[in-house]
């Protein structure tokens, strides 16, 4: 398996601390988020990062790092959404299955073991504020039925997309159509490969969404080993 991280993006919200710094690169109880993420990986054959804000200092965190020896980063040149990242990486992905994850969040690592074991799925957590979320629906089955973006009138709690994905290779060969906002969507992909059924919904027990200043400080003194 690889594994695909996001990490292209400009972190409008934490600043002014990313004018600086890659959202990706800041610290979370002394470590870099995307030294959390990476360290928190199942095994994988290769790591792709895609990059474009201050691409020249996540280049060189990576060059430091020591989780993951076979690794490459791929530019996202203009920022046309997820789905846009994720088909940039088509090139540089070998192995049969991929996993995708943002490069903002922290995830527990058993959550992502979980994840690696099945064919294709999608990570999710239950939220209490769901019309601030995508929503996932699933089958009776565990498989998943449709996402909704951000719906106003949800009863809570409900199942939140966490951002974390496995995919099988073929998921390059989709076409994904461009969004009403202008990009490409992550979960067109999902969507579309869900229709084909057996696409997994498989829930994590730990998430920590770091989005916000708010979030960022409060990361400083959570609980984060489920990460470790």
């Amino acid at each position: 398996m690889d594994a695909i991280i996001l990490a292209a993006g400009k972190g409008t919200r934490l600043r002014p601390y990313t004018e600086t710094t890659p959202k990706p690169l800041l610290e979370v109880q002394g470590r870099p988020i995307l030294d959390w993420i990476i360290g928190a990986l199942p095994p994988v054959d290769r790591l792709v990062v895609v990059v474009n804000y201050l691409a020249e200092q996540i280049e060189s965190y990576l060059a430091r790092q020591t989780h993951v020896k076979n690794w490459a980063t791929v530019k996202q040149a203009v920022p046309l959404g997820t789905g846009d990242a994720l088909m940039s990486c088509a090139g540089q992905v070998t192995a049969e299955k991929v996993m995708v994850l943002n490069g903002d969040d922290l995830i527990g690592r058993a959550d992502l073991a979980k994840l690696a074991e099945v064919p294709m799925g999608i990570l999710v957590h239950l939220v209490d504020a769901p019309e601030n979320f995508g929503v996932v629906f699933q089958h009776p089955d565990g498989t998943l039925k449709r996402i909704v973006e951000k719906e106003k009138g949800l009863p809570s709690p409900q199942l939140a997309n966490v951002g974390g994905y496995v995919f099988p290779k073929v998921v390059f060969d989709l076409k994904l159509p461009m969004s009403p906002r202008g990009e490409y969507e992550i979960t067109d992909a999902v969507a579309q490969l869900a229709a084909r059924g057996g696409f997994h919904v498989v829930s994590a027990n730990y998430w920590l969404p770091i989005g916000t200043i708010e979030q960022w400080k409060a990361a400083q003194t959570a609980d984060i080993s489920p990460a470790k």
